[in-house]
Order: C-alpha cells, then structure tokens, then sequence
C-alpha cells in the first residue's frame, strides 16, 4: 500500500523539504493588514517579521476546507491512502475540521490528533514517514502516533512582551512592569495549550530553567533520564545565534545526540514575537 504524508505548515517543514522528502505541505493562511497571505507561499519567514516589527496587524487562520479536500483529492490520484497531520487540536480548530472532512473519504484519510505544534509536531511528520517505509498502514501509523499524543514538551522564552500584550495574553499594564523589570516569560507547549511556566530577567535564568524542566520531563515523565529514547530539539524565533549556544549547552547535559535547530512555526511567533528560544522533546515511536 502506497501511503502519503500531509502536514501543515505548522510544522516548519518548508516546500523545499517537502519536496526532498516526499512530504505534502498544507500551507497556513495569514491577514495581515486584511490582505491573505500563506505561508511557505507568498510569506516567508523573513517577510513575516518585517511585516511584525513594522507593526502591521496579523492574524492566523485554518486552512479552507476546500484547500484541504482538494490537495487531498490530489494526492490520492498516486497514492492508496493519506495520514494527514495537523497541528494540535487545542491550538487551532484545523484539525477538527480535517477529522469531519475525512469521514467522506472511507478510511483513506486519517487525522492524526496528536496534539503537536512546530518541531514537535515535524517529529511526527518524520515519524509518520518512516513508519509508511516499514510498511504500515496509515491507520496503524495513526494509532500510533497518537499513542504517544502526550509524550512531548516545549519550553519557550519569550524575549519580549509585546506581542502577548498585543494577542492579550497578558494586560497592557503587566506588560508595562514586565518590561520595565525586564522580565522574560518562559511559556510551556504540552499538548492542548500554551500557558506561562516561569518568570526569569536573562538569557542565562531563560536557559538553565528550560534545561531543568526537561531534564525533570525526562526523568518523570518519560522515564529517559539520558534521553536515549527520546529527541531533542532547538527553536528559536530570529535568533538562529543563540539557538546554536544553546544547542552546545544542552549537548553538554545529552551528549552525542542528534539536535535539531528549526524556526518556531509563525503561528507560534505571531504571539511571542522575535528573539525568543525554545527547547523540545519528543518520545521516540516504537515501530
């Protein structure tokens, strides 16, 4: 059986890979300025934070619902059957609506629910590809994959407060004294939702807290103290410099592992804005 890997956006996983690794890309729509704009399309990266330091309005949006059937449609006139892997269905209503457009396709489309965003959420595209080249079936890939639904963190510093003053995540007043102390937020992603961890005033607090709450998620939570099992990754929203220092710093801790540096997703720097720094872990899947 000939299986096809879709994700979204989402997942950092540029056109250009896609196309290298046989990976289908669902690009995400965004307003800015009341003009649509999609991702890995008409909105780079770099023209994404021109756009944000300029103070332009943007907001995210899901896919429309006949870009998804369409590109699946596609899809399915070269191959038998489609894991499609959304972003977390806490984070976007995106996912629901591929789980209802799936059920007119009998079976060949399956959703993968498994509640993932940006590097972690390109895990599971990975994942979802090698376990179509060890000859799964896509509904086995999804059991799978959502087996391990719970099974990953992201830890984020937030550089400046901006941006979730601006999303309203945070009130214009706290803003202002978070800025004025010079705090640094450092929010979690674990599954459904992007909610405050901890508050530190340098890089240097921002990293080893970070470090810390994933040396703990490995030993607690994933029973991996020496995170053999489990892979490590580094994000960063414009801020590739310090991504590589961190990366050297958490390879000290977890040495002789293979750490990825990506971009966060836009979806994700819309809210938090430039310079911030994330650390990721996602359980390895049994094949």
């Amino acid at each position: 059986m000939k299986i096809a890997v879709i994700t979204d956006s989402n997942s950092g996983i540029t056109r250009k890979e896609g196309e290298e690794w046989g990976i289908f890309i669902l690009p995400m729509p965004f307003m800015i300025d009341g003009e649509t704009y999609f991702e890995t399309i008409d909105l780079s990266q770099e023209q994404f934070y021109e756009r944000l330091a300029a103070g332009a309005d943007i907001s995210t949006s899901q896919p429309a619902p006949a870009s998804v059937t369409e590109l699946w449609d596609q899809v399915l006139q070269d191959y038998d059957a489609i894991v499609h892997i959304p972003m977390s269905s806490g984070l976007s209503s995106s996912c629901q609506t591929a789980v209802m457009l799936a059920e007119d396709y009998g079976g060949k489309v399956q959703v993968v629910n498994n509640q993932r965003i940006s590097v972690t959420q390109r895990r599971s595209v990975l994942d979802a590809l090698e376990l179509a080249e060890k000859g799964l079936t896509a509904a086995e890939i999804k059991e799978k994959l959502e087996a391990v639904k719970f099974e990953s963190s992201i830890y984020i510093m937030v550089d400046t407060l901006k941006y979730l003053r601006k999303g309203g995540r945070i009130t214009p007043a706290a803003a202002a004294l978070g800025t004025l102390l010079r705090i640094k937020p450092v929010l979690q992603i674990q599954g459904e939702k992007l909610d405050a961890f901890g508050k530190v005033r340098t890089l240097k607090q921002a990293k080893q807290t970070m470090l810390t709450a994933m040396q703990r998620d490995l030993e607690t939570r994933f029973s991996d103290p020496e995170g053999k099992d489990t892979y490590l990754q580094i994000a960063h929203t414009q801020n590739q410099a310090a991504a590589e220092e961190f990366r050297e710093e958490v390879l000290a801790v977890y040495p002789d592992r293979e750490i990825v540096i990506c971009p966060l997703s836009l979806s994700v720097s819309s809210h938090i804005g430039p310079g911030s720094l994330a650390l990721a872990c996602s359980k390895k899947v049994e094949c």
